[in-house]
């Protein structure tokens, strides 16, 4: 016996650190198998001890069949209150010290228990406390009793444990004596509440109306990448957990979720899309993918069509060659600085003496010229002949005139429009130098040009 004590203490300990649990409305029903014992000596009756006395006189007093000997089905009402029917058979060979021939016993008996699982506040350890009746036989003779009883039951699992009970079973009839029945069993656990047939109790199941994993408390990984979908940012298509459970298709560090490109590796600044010409341009956005050019120009280089040196995008003569000045249009008239080096060629062209007719050094002057008149196709210019003093005033006028029309002559056969031309002679007017020197007269010998628009 005090083995048997050392055994159920050390038992006791080490079933305290399990996780199990009561019975209750998550394991509402619960069967019970195992064995009883009858002693009929601790009750205080006529020829008895009196009550209690040698309760655990196991070898004098208890009757033990050896076999399976009691069978009970429990249902779990509510706040803490079960409803236990149990049938039990034995052999009485022992009412208290008389020896009887080997009697059959049979019990029938219900039961309202309360546990005190909550009271003692453990997951293991669930004492209770029942009362309630029912009607044994002792070979022909049986009658109704009274019960009360006091047990616990130790949880190995959340559905398997041990049953300890000693019930007093009170006779209404003189004939059969009052007794205790003791009961030690096994007791199975089942029928928790589990709304979507997960295999997760709906207590223990955080998802309770959809179907789940155990691992993740009963909620579902719909695409079994190992993330519950309520953590899952793509639910349905298996992933990566430092994506949130997205898959990176290409490789390229972007969630397909958030790639634009899912299928093609590219950069995370243009959110997973290549970018082959490294202009900051996608290449699916990139009109030039192979071209550097700006995303203002979609990716392309922007181009000088008239090749006047300004971008088109600045151009506001795109397809007729200009200056930067102008904005890319062509000048309309010289500049003040083409003026004075017009003037310059034409103060040089070289004359037959008292003649109209050129040199011939001086073609290469008047092509020159000819080069800054054609620059500027809508400008037009006089054309103004003088001539030193020598000879009169009226052979000198007539002079100038004709030198002047020669060089309009030259440019308008040359391909400048007769409509920008006109020729003027002034003789021997507006000299810029003395008369009374050959150099001055020489200087005096000229043709000027001059802007008339």
């Amino acid at each position: 016996m005090k083995n048997l004590s050392r055994l159920f203490f050390a038992m006791l300990l080490v079933l305290s650190f399990s996780n199990a649990n009561a019975q209750d409305e998550n394991n509402p029903w619960a069967i019970g198998v195992g064995v009883n014992a009858v002693d009929f000596y601790p009750t205080g009756e006529d020829g008895q001890g009196e009550i209690f006395d040698e309760y655990f006189n196991f070898g004098d007093h208890y009757n033990v069949l050896p076999s399976l000997s009691s069978i009970s089905v429990s249902r779990y009402l509510s706040d803490g209150f079960t409803l236990t029917a149990a049938g039990t058979i034995n052999e009485i060979s022992k009412i208290g010290d008389s020896s009887a021939d080997d009697l059959s016993y049979y019990g029938l008996d219900g039961t309202v228990r309360y546990s005190f699982a909550s009271l003692v506040n453990s997951p293991v350890f669930e004492p209770y406390l029942g009362v309630g009746g029912g009607y044994t036989w002792v070979d022909d003779i049986g009658a109704g009793t009274l019960n009360g009883t006091l047990g616990f039951n130790l949880w190995f699992s959340e559905n398997i444990g041990m049953t300890v009970q000693s019930a007093y079973k009170h006779s209404f009839e003189d004939y059969l004596a009052t007794h205790f029945q003791h009961t030690v069993g096994l007791a199975l656990k089942f029928g928790g509440k589990d709304t979507d047939g997960d295999g997760v109790y709906d207590k223990d199941d955080a998802c309770p109306d959809v179907p789940g994993l155990a691992a993740f408390n009963g909620c579902p990984d719909s695409d079994n990448d190992g993330i519950e979908d309520s953590k899952d940012d793509c639910p349905n298509e298996a992933g990566l957990a430092e994506f949130n459970g997205c898959p990176d298709t290409d490789g390229d560090g972007v969630p397909d979720n958030k790639d634009e490109c899912p299928t093609v590796a590219g950069l995370k600044a243009l959110n997973g899309c290549p970018d082959a010409d490294g202009d900051g341009v996608a290449d699916k956005d990139d009109e030039c993918p192979n071209e550097a050019g700006p995303a203002a120009n979609k990716g392309c280089p922007w181009k000088d069509t008239d090749g006047d040196g300004v971008l088109d995008k600045d151009d506001k003569c795109p397809n007729e060659a200009g200056t930067v000045a102008n904005n890319g249009c062509p000048e309309v008239k010289p500049t003040v600085e083409e003026m004075k080096t017009l003037n310059e060629y034409a103060r040089t062209i070289l004359f037959d003496t008292g003649k109209s007719t050129f040199k011939k050094e001086s073609i290469q002057t008047l092509e020159s010229m000819h080069a800054i008149f054609h620059k500027y196709p809508e400008a037009t210019f006089v054309l103004e002949g003088y001539t030193d003093s020598v000879g009169s005033e009226r052979s000198n006028q007539l002079l100038s005139e004709r030198r002047a029309t020669a060089v309009k002559d030259w440019l308008i056969a040359n391909g400048i429009e007769t409509e920008r031309l006109t020729a003027k002679g002034f003789g021997e007017e507006n000299p810029i130098d003395s008369n009374k020197t050959a150099a001055g007269r020489t200087n005096n010998r000229r043709v000027e040009v001059k802007l008339t628009n």
